[in-house]
């Protein structure tokens, strides 16, 4: 059976293959209308098809209830597939490029004789996109940029992906008879926000048996090489995966090695220069006579920074960034942990585009052990999130402290309220001070100067019901840059106002970026790691942000919503008028 969620979007999709062939604009309302209505939906839906009830929901006729039906029962739909297929490909192609709908593909699609994204980016480059209506210099900017980025990107995979790919290969390899130890290495072991390729490291008495296992899973769509040493594969999702075999005796040293980055390897090698030694992922040798080699036994990485009187250094902090001088000085803090997470402050229900009504977030934070959950929907001008009007919101306000008295956890009113061109916020201030905190975010006028966007979110930052700033910078990671923004000046407005800066765990966000964090909590910014939840199962990605804050240096003390619930409801009473 389909999800909710999973219909919600192919009805979306097929309006926008019929908007592309011209079809009745009420139909494809009609498909849009039902895509809202199902999000919307608090009802359990596999009980109003079992009834017969679809259509006793506002924005389903018959005809969509029985489209919706034979989706959730048969997990397909034969108009959806014939719909498809009439499409050309270059039309579901051009419907990828960001900032492409219907009407402008279908546009370029006539005007241009467009037939895939090389020509698309052809027209674009020779400026013929331009002097179509309804295009402009900056809608073809735009489209040559997503189509650079694209091209850039190539093959690389967020973090979040990527590890999930990984860990099912690392399980199986450690099981293997002839492998003794296996880990993860590279940039996904030091959770950088995107990565190229997988890597792993093994140590094993039998190799030509484990590379055997490893070229012929039915994960492998194609064998780059093979050896006894090193393999690479390409998945069948499309990412290349790289695994070396060493012998026992080397793995710590393989595994230092290749975890990189190249950067502190260097760093770490000029130290082992300095006392006569040559240090690689084959282990540690004498070049210097005279030089005392160390002759313990040295079988993890905490040994090998130990040889160098280094405290353990994480991987995630392995980027030359300082971190060998702090270990040196005994400063590498104690990072976040998982466990350190007692609730999530930004979350949105079906009352805006979340898929899970406010019951069943609250459900699934209660599942998850936390002590409360924020609910922090969209304000009135996300009109593309259908954004909360006032009046909807004073009710969401009061059904939120209704449910929080009955419930077992702590429920906060929030909002995600939209900062507006000038600076001004969405709501007036009557209206925010009846919530328990106020994130402050930009969803449009992306296209604003440094300067303008700085002063922008300045102005924000300094009203006085604001609390959070949400996903600085709005980037979408393998899609879209971060806006223009002076940083370092919005972090220091943040500090001087008390206004908290939120880590964005969307995968695609990870917001503010881990670059940032250490100087900016040196200096006193608190940060609050939400997960930008649309969706129950969406509340993981507080851990995608946990481990990113451990790349930026974060403590536990450092994020807000490791505070437990008195401590987390004295500081909004606080910070929020």
């Amino acid at each position: 059976m389909m999800k909710r969620e999973e219909i919600a979007e192919i009805l979306e999709e097929m309006a926008e293959l019929l908007e592309l062939k011209g079809e009745n604009p009420f139909r494809i309302r009609a498909y849009r209308n039902g895509a809202r209505a199902l999000r919307n939906l608090d009802a359990d839906l596999e009980q109003l098809i079992k009834e017969k009830k679809l259509t006793e929901i506002e924005g389903i006729g018959d005809h969509l209830a029985q489209k919706i039906s034979e989706l959730f029962l048969k997990g397909r739909l034969s108009e959806y597939e014939k719909l498809k297929r009439g499409t050309p490909q270059a039309l579901l192609e051009l419907l990828q490029v960001p900032g492409l709908g219907p009407k402008k593909v279908q546009t370029l699609y006539k005007k241009l004789k467009i037939r895939s994204l090389s020509d698309l980016k052809k027209a674009a480059a020779n400026g013929k996109i331009a002097k179509l209506a309804g295009f402009g210099k900056r809608s073809e900017a735009k489209i040559l940029e997503a189509l650079e980025t694209s091209e850039k990107q190539g093959t690389r995979r967020l973090w979040f992906d990527a590890m999930k790919e990984a860990r099912p290969i690392l399980d199986a390899l450690k099981k293997l008879k002839s492998v003794k130890k296996a880990e993860i290495a590279g940039s996904l072991r030091r959770r950088l926000e995107t990565v190229g390729d997988l890597d792993f490291i093994a140590s094993s008495s039998n190799p030509n048996a484990v590379m055997r296992w490893f070229t012929t899973q039915p994960f492998v769509k194609k064998i780059l090489s093979k050896g006894s040493a090193k393999s690479s594969i390409l998945l069948t999702s499309g990412i290349q995966a790289d695994l070396r075999l060493v012998p026992h005796s080397q793995f710590a040293f393989a595994l230092y090695y290749f975890t990189g980055s190249k950067e502190h390897n260097i760093r770490l090698r000029m130290q082992a220069l300095k006392r006569g030694w040559s240090l690689s992922e084959y282990g540690i040798e004498r070049i210097k006579k005279g030089a005392r080699l160390p002759t313990a036994k040295v079988d993890t990485e905490e040994k090998i920074l130990k040889l160098f009187g280094l405290s353990y250094i994480p991987p995630e902090l392995r980027e030359d960034q300082g971190e060998l001088k702090a270990a040196a000085e005994n400063k590498i803090p104690k990072l976040i942990v998982e466990g350190d997470i007692r609730g999530a402050l930004h979350c949105h229900t079906a009352a805006t585009d979340g898929r899970n009504s406010l019951k069943e977030m609250v459900s699934a934070a209660q599942k998850l052990g936390w002590e409360y959950i924020g609910i922090s929907d969209h304000s009135k001008s996300a009109f593309q999130a259908n954004g909360q009007s006032e009046e909807r919101l004073l009710a969401q306000i009061e059904e939120i402290r209704k449910l929080s008295k009955k419930s077992d956890i702590r429920i906060f009113a929030g909002i995600e309220c939209d900062i507006l061109p000038k600076g001004n916020l969405d709501f007036p201030e009557k209206v925010l001070k009846r919530l328990d905190y106020v994130i402050v975010s930009i969803h449009s006028s992306f296209q604003q100067d440094e300067k303008a966007m700085t002063k922008r979110l300045i102005r924000a930052i300094e009203h006085p019901c604001s609390t959070i700033i949400g996903h600085l910078t709005g980037r979408l990671l393998l899609k879209r840059k971060g806006y223009a923004l002076n940083i370092p000046k919005i972090i220091d407005a943040c500090i001087a106002n008390k206004k908290i800066v939120e880590l964005n765990g969307n995968p695609q966000r990870l917001d503010m970026d881990w670059r940032y964090w250490r100087a900016a909590a040196e200096k006193g910014l608190l940060c609050c790691i939400g997960p930008d939840a649309h969706a129950i199962d969406q509340l993981e990605f507080v851990n995608t942000g946990v481990q990113i804050a451990r790349k930026g240096w974060l403590r536990k003390e450092d994020v807000i919503n490791t505070l437990p619930l008195k401590k987390l409801e004295a500081l909004l009473k606080k910070m929020h008028p």
